[in-house]
């Protein structure tokens, strides 16, 4: 299981995409064998167009930058050495070696050091008998990077939206079920584990922020230097603020069931601040699912025809005993998330700290 995890993705890149590296590699192919007639095949060219077409066309310019900076200090290298100290085999081993520190040294990147040392090693080995070998190899690499990033170019560079709406509609959806969660434990009673899988439950909402979060920055990436992105940046800030809102209120949600995890009291349900409390979270939760467009559960309906949510003044009479240290955390942290969702489905722009 563990080696297939290691070799397979989690999911298919597009086919698109398959196509347009395909179309990239045979097209170098050819023109680098109609321009450069003499010495081997095009391989050079070749694998710069295959590695140079990306999802985004930032990072087919940038895999072309560092395709074509490595050839060309590759070359500069071996030509070097091979001048120097000739073309033993101790000469080669020693270049590639070379190339790596020298990589390291300048902290380029992996990329750039690999094709560095991979470029040293075949202009030692197979460009010693063939004129001109070097320059060819530079030539070829530089037209395979060009050619990669037209055919990037003329099939329609993807805008990656629909992965990051997708996770953020996942993130809201449970940032949603995690307030009705707790809004039912305030008013039931929870054994020990019970309230440890709230606890549990709630804090799934840090890794899908993280994923939201990624899906979001790679959606900003496929729009760098695309010709489309003027018509899709307003939906870009709208995603990135929709997910910070839903960061804030997920934090506060995690607090709440912190503190009430920590100070749990079985009489605490019969508070009627308490109750008041439990029905702002359905009400959050609702209101949540709104903003973000999502499905309302059916059990939500009668929501539609009260108030609007987290609008409602609280019953603030004193707490009994030490209920009032859990009542009083949950009152600001509901504050807080009153803020952000706001009463008329405006978020907030405040800053939290809560945390679990």
């Amino acid at each position: 299981m563990r080696l297939t995890a290691a070799v397979r993705a989690s999911a298919r890149d597009p086919l698109l995409q398959v196509a347009k590296t395909a179309l990239a590699t045979i097209v170098a192919w050819i023109v680098c064998d109609l321009l450069i007639t003499d010495g081997p095949p095009p391989v050079f060219g070749a694998i710069a167009a295959m590695l140079v077409v990306q999802p985004s066309l930032n990072q087919s310019l940038t895999k072309g930058v560092e395709r074509s900076v490595g050839v060309v200090a590759g070359v500069f290298l071996a030509t070097g050495m091979g001048v120097v100290l000739g073309t033993s085999s101790w000469v080669v081993l020693l270049a590639v070696s070379a190339a790596l520190v020298l990589s390291w040294a300048l902290r380029l990147t992996s990329g750039s050091g690999i094709q560095i040392a991979i470029t040293a090693l075949l202009v030692l080995t197979l460009g010693a008998s063939t004129p001109d070998y070097a320059t060819i190899r530079i030539v070829e690499t530089m037209i395979g990077a060009v050619i990669g990033i037209v055919v990037h170019l003329l099939l329609v560079p993807p805008v990656a939206l629909a992965p990051a709406r997708t996770a953020l509609d996942l993130l809201g959806e449970e940032t949603a079920e995690a307030l009705e969660r707790l809004a039912d434990a305030l008013v039931s009673r929870k054994t020990r584990p019970g309230r440890l899988l709230l606890l549990h439950d709630a804090r799934r909402l840090h890794p899908l922020r993280d994923e939201a979060t990624e899906a979001i920055d790679a959606a900003e990436d496929s729009l760098l230097l695309n010709p489309r992105a003027a018509r899709y940046r307003g939906e870009l800030g709208a995603l990135r603020d929709t997910l910070d809102m839903l960061t804030r209120v997920g934090t506060q949600v995690r607090g709440m069931t912190r503190a009430y995890v920590d100070h749990y009291d079985e009489g605490v349900r019969e508070e009627p601040l308490v109750l008041g409390i439990s029905e702002e979270l359905q009400r959050a939760a609702h209101d949540t699912r709104l903003k973000l467009r999502l499905a309302v559960p059916r059990t939500s309906d009668a929501l539609e025809d009260t108030a609007p949510a987290l609008t409602e003044p609280l019953d603030t009479s004193a707490p009994q005993g030490m209920r009032w240290v859990l009542v009083g955390s949950l009152m600001e942290d509901l504050r807080r998330i009153r803020h952000e969702l706001g009463a008329d489905g405006r978020g907030g722009q405040g800053h939290s700290s809560s945390s679990d």
